[in-house]
């Protein structure tokens, strides 16, 4: 089997150097030199601490207390803390917040679990939903103040999203 296989290996090479001697080029012709590739080390990968190119967001807010806060605004973050841009008010320091997120391999975007217990608190009416593409993974979220998980998550993306007051003046008073 092993003498099968090395004539195999053989006769493949015997066969590849036909073809490459048939392909040098005949005298008189432009000479051809090869350009050597880099070799990839096996497992190679680029460090979770880099934002993929082309990351992108749009994140939309409604009912956060703040009426400046609330609206659609646009995030777009450069990779390896490349230049953050789009009409975001804060998209330098929510683009620092999620390459933190990057850095540590969390996803920010993660709902609360089904079976996960949170206190009943209520956060107030504030609502936030964010589509796009971060760290190469398309996303579509949504966050609101429900419960005590939901309030979490909410201010762990801040400032990503905004801060959302707790004196809502439509809120009940004690």
């Amino acid at each position: 089997m092993l003498r099968r296989l090395v004539l195999t290996v053989a006769a493949t090479a015997t066969a590849s150097l036909a073809a490459l001697t048939a392909a040098v080029p005949t005298a008189g012709a432009a000479p051809h030199t090869p350009i050597p590739l880099p070799l990839l080390e096996p497992g190679q990968r680029e460090p979770a601490d880099r934002s993929a190119p082309g990351d992108r967001l749009t994140v939309t807010t409604s009912e956060t207390g703040n009426p400046q806060a609330d609206g659609t605004y646009e995030l777009t973050c450069g990779a390896a803390g490349g230049p953050a841009g789009g009409s975001h008010p804060e998209a330098q320091a929510a683009c620092e917040r999620l390459a933190e997120f990057a850095t540590e391999e969390q996803d920010p975007f993660t709902p609360v679990g089904q079976d996960t217990m949170c206190t009943m608190q209520h956060g107030g009416p504030a609502t936030a939903r964010i589509t796009g593409t971060w760290h190469g993974q398309s996303v579509d979220a949504t966050f609101d103040r429900s419960n005590g998980c939901e309030i979490r998550r909410w201010e762990t993306l801040e400032p990503v999203l905004p801060t959302a007051r707790q004196d809502d003046p439509r809120a009940p008073r004690a």
